[in-house]
């Protein structure tokens, strides 16, 4: 039983040293990346217009749903504790500060990052990553480096989109509750949201972008020989993708309540 428990604790460091290192050259070769023209542009354009502008009419759909839901729900209940205008706070930190960077990233999981992995694992199986090492090709800065960028471009934008959508779907339903002029609506809006609430927003979806990344891409090299381990490594990268996105979540909302 001993020998288990230390044979399962050593497989665990070697894998962490082996995340933690491609974790590294990811983002050292995403610097080299950004000096260079080469045909990995084209991988990032082509990384942007999957991850992100595919996606904009589900995050449409999620974005206005969810401030419909806020818009109805608050309106109808709150001015019955005399706390009308509180809907505007409910807005600012649902949507910009949790659900919204939130939301975006399990949209990206569910779409780019099984996507990469996938696509990583049949190169692998195909020895098509052999033929790039064997020509002097750096596989990471290739391959890995355009996925990263890319989708944590996208997720960025696509969370700003969210909001939007969110805020602007919310007043159109406001519109059958209670007749609120635009400028009056989103005067208040702007009263409540705070530079804080943009920034940490922006700080969540910049963080998923690259949790999101890295887990597609480790996961997706990790495949070895045979086109079964695809599915497993798949299941590995949203599952990994999907925890550190709530973890990462819960600490910088901690905080953000403790610095602001």
């Amino acid at each position: 039983m001993i020998e288990r428990i230390g044979a399962g604790i050593r497989g665990n460091l070697v894998n962490f040293s082996y995340a933690a290192g491609f974790f590294l050259s990811l983002i050292k070769e995403s610097f080299f990346f950004l000096r260079q023209k080469h045909v990995g542009f084209k991988v990032l354009r082509m990384q942007i217009l999957f991850t992100g502008f595919e996606a904009l009419s589900v995050i449409s759909l999620l974005g206005i749903a969810l401030g419909v839901v806020i818009i109805v729900q608050g309106l109808s209940l709150l001015p019955q504790f005399g706390q009308g205008d509180l809907i505007f706070t409910i807005l600012d930190v649902v949507i910009t500060r949790e659900l919204g960077p939130l939301l975006t990233a399990f949209v990206i999981i569910a779409r780019s990052a099984t996507a990469i992995s996938t696509e990583l694992g049949n190169m692998v199986v195909s020895h098509e990553i052999e033929a790039y090492v064997s020509t002097g090709i750096d596989p990471i800065s290739y391959i890995a480096v355009p996925r990263f960028l890319g989708v944590t471009i996208s997720i960025i934008l696509l969370n700003l989109y969210f909001n939007v959508a969110g805020l602007v779907g919310s007043y159109f339903v406001a519109q059958f509750i209670k007749t609120v002029t635009f400028t009056e609506y989103f005067r208040n809006l702007l009263l409540i949201a705070k530079p804080a609430s943009i920034a940490i927003s922006f700080i969540k979806s910049f963080v998923f972008g690259i949790i999101i990344s890295f887990s597609a891409t480790y996961n997706g090299f990790r495949v070895e020989v045979s086109t079964t381990e695809i599915p497993q490594v798949v299941i590995k990268s949203v599952g990994m993708g999907l925890t550190l996105c709530i973890i990462a979540s819960a600490i910088i909302t901690a905080l953000s309540y403790l610095w602001f």
